[in-house]
């Protein structure tokens, strides 16, 4: 079972450069939440602070009554177990064969007998859809593969909290969409709780239950995905719907005089909310709500065209 991560007015800066001041949020427990944000916004920074790679100038970040900006090398070691983390290129050994990739936090962390060892990673590879390659190398597999085989490797543990640094990086649409799918059914399993740092709006509007957007060194917003998807606030519709009109140029803010040459145009409609992707076998999870549930909860009017297959159930549908 997931756990919170409760993180408040957390600040960092190297030297002179800051980079986010004052991020107050709470990732909730059992849910699949998204961190998004311009490059160089400090995502993967961020990561680092969660599992204590990193120590932030200012704030803290409570995870069971322990705050691991604080703590000491013992109790910070102790909460690190509740973690699994998938990097980007999957971090694999590259002399190591597939099986002894996600075998390594096994041997390192546990004392666990080799039989044992061998029915876990097993175990975890079936999940990924990787049962029959775990002879190979990393170099003899797909980028794809990597990553599932660096998920079966983040799972291992049983994590209660699972950080996921841009998986679709190097990914065609295809793969993206698979692995999109398997973090689904995976929240659905082990109803651990998911932050993934990712670029990729399609999947930021089909499967988060939570988002949250870094920009200009502070939190812009974080909330439910329908609060962020029907917002109007323009640095957050900008992005979410990857338009260029909007405060953020290609050095993250435009200038004056970048701004003032859109004065006289409006923001494009805002797209309609896709419903969200749900677990394949078709188990209930934890963070999956209603289709428009939110939005009727604060009286908001959904895009037009949202939550098409479910529209009875969204506000302000006809029928």
């Amino acid at each position: 079972m997931g756990v919170d991560v409760a993180v408040t007015n957390l600040t960092k800066q190297f030297g002179k450069q800051l980079i986010w001041k004052g991020v107050s949020l709470t990732l909730p427990a059992g849910e699949i939440s998204v961190m998004l944000g311009p490059s160089g916004t400090g995502k993967s920074v961020f990561l680092k602070a969660l599992i204590g790679l990193i120590k932030p100038d200012e704030g803290s970040i409570v995870i069971e009554g322990t705050d691991i900006a604080s703590c000491s090398e013992k109790e910070l070691y102790e909460v690190r177990k509740l973690f699994g983390v998938l990097f980007q290129d999957g971090a694999m050994f590259g002399s190591m064969d597939l099986y002894d990739n996600v075998a390594f936090p096994l041997r390192e962390h546990t004392k666990k007998s080799e039989s044992e060892i061998r029915q876990i990673v097993m175990d975890k590879m079936e999940l990924v859809g990787l049962a029959g390659a775990e002879n190979k190398l990393p170099g003899e597999i797909s980028g794809g593969m990597r990553k599932r085989a660096g998920l079966a490797r983040a799972l291992v543990l049983d994590p209660e909290i699972l950080l996921i640094d841009e998986p679709d990086s190097g990914l065609d649409p295809v793969r993206t969409a698979y692995i999109n799918q398997l973090f689904i059914d995976l929240n659905a399993q082990i109803d651990a709780t998911f932050l993934i740092v990712t670029h990729d709006i399609n999947s930021t509007r089909t499967v988060p239950d939570n988002i949250g957007l870094l920009y200009h060194k502070h939190l812009a917003m974080f909330g439910p995905r329908e609060m962020l998807l029907s917002s109007t606030e323009p640095v957050v519709a900008q992005f979410l719907n990857a338009q260029r009109v909007g405060p953020i140029g290609m050095s993250e803010e435009k200038d004056a005089d970048e701004l003032a040459a859109e004065a006289n145009l409006e923001m494009p409609p805002l797209p309609p909310i896709p419903p969200q992707l749900e677990p394949s076998d078709g188990r209930p999870r934890r963070g999956q709500r209603p289709p428009g549930e939110w939005l009727q909860q604060n009286g908001i009017t959904p895009p037009p065209g949202s939550f098409e297959s479910n529209m009875s159930l969204a506000p302000g549908a006809n029928g």
